[in-house]
């Protein structure tokens, strides 16, 4: 199918495939067509995309394509403009717009709405929710650093000393982690605080403080925070207050899906910040979390704290957003063209690709079915009668009996063989043989009672010993005996693959420790 990518209008930077993204189209077997100049404010020019295979063509070409890849709704002349059958997949918004599937649905195409992709473990790929939060999450402690009067992290000079920002992240989503590590990366102190205690721990290892809400909202199943009660969202706005009078950055990210952000700092907590403190909105786009928020504008209150509501942090990294953005388109055509033919199969019974669908064909489908996202549990097993048990029981006893005879049968035939090789030897060599049995004796004692936790130190032990076995192997390959010769070149082998496989096994454990 012929899939098009349009310019987006005056003041967006993004574009809805990179060449990267727009090569894996081709490889699906579509045909990839480029408005001129689409890519240009992300840095990517016309010819990087015909490099790829794609094609650059007009704006009058675009619309009348198969399939249209916008980053955001289109026009509702835009849309009227594509010809019946034909699929639009973008961040159409249906949960802040309820009136877009009857503006649609006239039309006679199909409109999949990207930003509505469930939140189940299949579909991460194609989140642009997500991918779109992690950069605007990087972007706003920029924003604020740029703001900021003094540096991040703190440092001893000859001067004086100055101590390290605080900064203060309420809610810790996608937006909020990628804020606290980026501000930890960059030496500031960190606190977070989520209405989900869960996150704690995922909050710990960004390297911040948890600062726990005190009410008794749990974590929801979906992914997303739930909206408090009225007494609860009283309490959590008293410690927002209180932690952002002591930091220098406070950067919110609550966002509830269609509706309206909740206010989490007021005039008076903001009144209570330090001069040249810095508030960055993340949710400036819906009503923003701070009272005095205006969105898309960065203003300075009387008490000299900056605000900022830009409600497009992730557009200001156009080449990165772009990047992250297409992938997630590619990732659902990848999907939608199941046989990589370039044919695509809109199965209105997978649960990814029914969840976004607005319009079908002019059919209205939204909103969507919920997502199952829990297994339903599998039957219960039948109770064992009493003659199973016993036939059980009894199998058991016979296969214990059963290892026990072959266990002290092989323990016999290892004591005969070995007094049999003592016998044989001369009475010079007899120590030796003692030795080895009381080293293997010994070895299985040790490994078999070692924890786990030290396998890694007992690798390398095992190598040295590898390694005295080589030297030892080495010095008798020039033995007159072809049979000793024989077994020092059987001992250098099997002893150079235990010390570079114990050598090898070692480094990839101890490189999962390593950030």
């Amino acid at each position: 199918m012929r899939i098009a990518i349009p310019r987006e209008p005056e003041g967006h930077a993004l574009v809805a495939a990179t060449p990267q993204t727009a090569a894996l189209l081709i490889r699906l077997g579509h045909e990839v067509a480029i408005e001129e100049g689409a890519g240009a404010r992300a840095s990517f020019p016309d010819d990087a995309y015909l490099e790829q295979g794609a094609s650059i063509v007009p704006e009058s070409e675009v619309w009348n394509a198969d399939v249209v890849l916008c980053v955001d709704a289109p026009s509702q002349e835009r849309i009227a403009s594509m010809h019946p059958g034909a699929i639009l997949v973008s961040r159409l918004a249906p949960m802040r717009d309820p009136g877009l599937a009857e503006r649609i649905a006239p039309t006679g195409i199909t409109a999949l709405a990207i930003d509505a992709v469930p939140r189940i473990s299949r579909a991460q790929a194609m989140d642009v929710l997500s991918s779109q939060a992690n950069v605007a999450g990087y972007r706003a402690v920029i924003e604020a650093a740029s703001r900021f009067g003094r540096v991040f992290t703190g440092q001893v000079t000859a001067a004086g000393k100055m101590p390290p920002a605080r900064v203060y992240v309420i809610g810790a989503g996608v937006a909020g982690l990628a804020a606290i590590g980026t501000a930890n990366s960059m030496g500031a102190r960190v606190h977070a605080s989520d209405v989900r205690p869960e996150v704690g721990e995922q909050v710990e290892s960004m390297g911040a403080s948890f600062v726990p809400v005190p009410s008794l909202q749990e974590g929801s199943g979906d992914g997303y925070a739930k909206e408090m009660d009225a007494d609860a969202a009283a309490l959590a706005r008293a410690l927002y207050a209180e932690e952002a009078a002591k930091s220098d950055i406070v950067i919110t990210t609550a966002n509830i899906p269609g509706r309206r952000s909740p206010i989490l700092l007021d005039e008076a907590a903001v009144a209570a910040m330090a001069p040249g403190s810095v508030i960055v909105d993340m949710a400036a786009a819906n009503g923003g979390n701070c009272a005095l928020t205006v969105p898309g504008e960065a203003i300075t209150t009387g008490n000299g704290v900056t605000i900022i509501g830009y409600a497009d942090l992730a557009e200001r990294l156009p080449a990165q957003a772009s990047q992250l953005y297409g992938r997630n388109l590619a990732n659902l055509l990848a999907l939608l063209t199941p046989d990589k033919d370039g044919r695509i199969d809109l199965d209105m019974n997978d649960e990814v690709i029914r969840g976004i669908t607005v319009v079908a064909e002019g059919a209205i489908m939204w909103p969507p079915p919920p997502v199952q996202v829990c297994a339903a549990p599998a039957p219960a097993r039948p109770e064992p009668t009493p003659e199973e048990i016993a036939a059980k029981a009894a199998t058991e006893r016979a296969e214990r009996k059963r290892k026990k005879r072959l266990k002290t049968l092989g323990i016999a035939t290892a004591v005969i063989a070995l007094m049999a090789l003592v016998l044989g030897t001369p009475a010079a060599a007899t120590s030796h043989y003692i030795v080895l049995l009381l080293a293997v004796i010994l070895g299985f004692y040790v490994i078999s009672n070692v924890t786990p936790a030290l396998h890694t130190p007992l690798m390398s032990v095992t190598n040295a010993i590898s390694g005295i076995i080589l030297i030892g192997a080495i010095s008798q390959m020039g033995d007159p005996h072809p049979l000793v010769v024989a077994v020092s070149f059987a001992a250098i082998v099997l002893a150079s693959v235990n010390i570079f496989g114990g050598f090898a096994i070692t480094h990839r454990m101890l490189s999962m420790f390593r950030k």
